[in-house]
């Protein structure tokens, strides 16, 4: 308040802040939120009763009215596993600015919930900028706007309608503002439909030998093949397919068995698919295969052999712990973090690449979880030098239940080497989290 030089000037300045702040509280009460001018976007408006809950010190009564609001998303067609942007729009608040004062700029945070239904059940998490215009007095109020996001997890139409939300007002005092759907849940303002995955390729050949002489058969075994379904197989030189070709038919529990006759110096490895051409859908391989260039030597000469033994692909780890940074109870929001450090070593010496994926649990704590979808990454990846490939990192973004990659390598004419990749971790605490140590379990895997 500062020191006054009167008790006049005293009660004045009291009177003038008090009032301002119940300007600013009563604001809090009817806006619902941070102040910015709304997009225009293509979704239907909704109008649901809100019950709002002024702070005890402003001393009105709650307010009941009628908020028009919209839901958006970036993305109405998703997959099952991707990361879908919701934005939840105040049209229209239930009232006007009721005091005379005008209202200071920058003074309201806004956060709230978007309600999903059908395919999937639940809630989003969705906050706004504090960012708002002054307000004259008795003005309306402009709309405003508050964005977070979900992970799909299963396929069908999904409903989102407008929640409940609460307004944060940081001018004097910090106050706390609730609104809440009187009768939830609020229309369905937009609705996402989920395509579901295609099922995910478990096929898997082996070869009886790593090498051969020309026109040696080569015995392939298989497993993860449609049943009865015809089955190429061929040899690989690189990308491309060779002449050396045969067919098989997979069994009633999809396994193959069979030989083929490799006879192209150039062939680097077999494959085995489904359908008319290869295809890494309906396929597996390539299998590293070496054809040993055994022709005679002309009278006089000696030939001079030695063998390179391929290798396995593996990884490890620095280690098997990560600690998140902490977070305040009433704030949440980012828990930050790295990945332990992962060395990825594929000595296998034939044309294929890899991938490493990584997959995560919800984070269990006590008596509340944090969802799984919370949880993010950036991905990064080196490469020791001499190394015939050159690892790819990861896209930046959720990593969820359903997975998503930390580093991979093409399929090319000369692959191997040593990589290392790692992440910083993001996980997204909501702000209500009840206090304890929460925690997930992230799985790797090399394929």
């Amino acid at each position: 308040m500062g020191s006054p030089r009167s008790s006049g000037s005293t009660r004045g300045s009291r009177r003038r802040r008090w009032a301002s702040l119940l300007g600013a509280t009563a604001l809090a009460v009817t806006a619902g939120g941070a102040l910015a001018a709304a997009p225009a976007v293509a979704a239907s408006n909704v109008d649901f009763d809100t019950h709002c809950i002024p702070p005890a010190i402003a001393g009105l009564p709650p307010i009941d009215g009628t908020t028009t609001a919209k839901i958006t998303a970036d993305n109405t067609s998703p997959q099952v596993g991707d990361t879908v942007t919701v934005t939840y729009t105040v049209v229209t608040p239930a009232a006007s600015n009721p005091t005379d004062l005008a209202l200071p700029a920058d003074i309201m945070t806004p956060t709230g919930k978007v309600t999903l239904g059908g395919a999937q059940t639940g809630s989003v998490t969705v906050t706004g900028p504090k960012q708002n215009p002054p307000v004259p007095g008795k003005g309306a109020f402009p709309s405003f706007s508050m964005t977070g996001t979900f992970t799909v997890t299963a396929p069908g139409a999904i409903s989102l309608s407008p929640g409940d939300y609460n307004i944060h007002t940081s001018y004097i005092l910090e106050l706390d503002t609730p609104c809440t759907v009187t009768n939830p849940p609020a229309p369905v303002s937009e609705t996402v439909t989920a395509a579901a995955n295609p099922p995910a390729n478990t096929r898997a050949i082996s070869l009886g030998s790593a090498s051969g002489s020309p026109g040696a058969a080569v015995a392939v075994t298989g497993s993860g093949f449609t049943a009865g379904a015809t089955v190429t197989l061929a040899g690989r030189s690189a990308s491309a397919q060779t002449a050396d070709t045969a067919t098989v038919t997979a069994n009633a529990q999809g396994g193959i068995s069979g030989s083929l006759v490799v006879s192209d110096l150039t062939t680097t490895g077999v494959v085995a698919y489904e359908g008319g051409a290869w295809s890494s859908d309906l396929g597996a391989g390539p299998v590293a295969y070496v054809v040993i260039d055994d022709q005679p030597v002309p009278e006089g000469s000696q030939k001079v052999t030695t063998t390179v033994r391929a290798g396995t692909l593996s990884m490890s780890q620095a280690g098997d712990a990560v600690q998140l940074s902490a977070v305040d109870f009433g704030q949440g929001g980012a828990s930050t973090g790295a990945l332990q450090a992962v060395t990825v070593k594929d000595f296998r010496g034939g044309p294929a690449g890899w991938s490493l994926t990584g997959k995560v649990t919800d984070f269990s704590g006590p008596g509340a979880k944090i969802d799984a979808g919370k949880l993010s990454w950036t991905p990064a990846c080196t490469t020791k030098a001499g190394s015939p490939s050159t690892c790819q990192a990861g896209s930046a973004g959720t990593v969820g239940v359903s997975g998503a990659t930390l580093a991979s390598t093409p399929d090319g004419t000369a692959t191997g080497g040593e990589f290392t990749t790692g992440a910083q971790l993001s996980l997204d605490v909501p702000s209500f989290t009840p206090p304890g140590s929460y925690a997930g379990v992230l799985t790797l895997t090399l394929t």
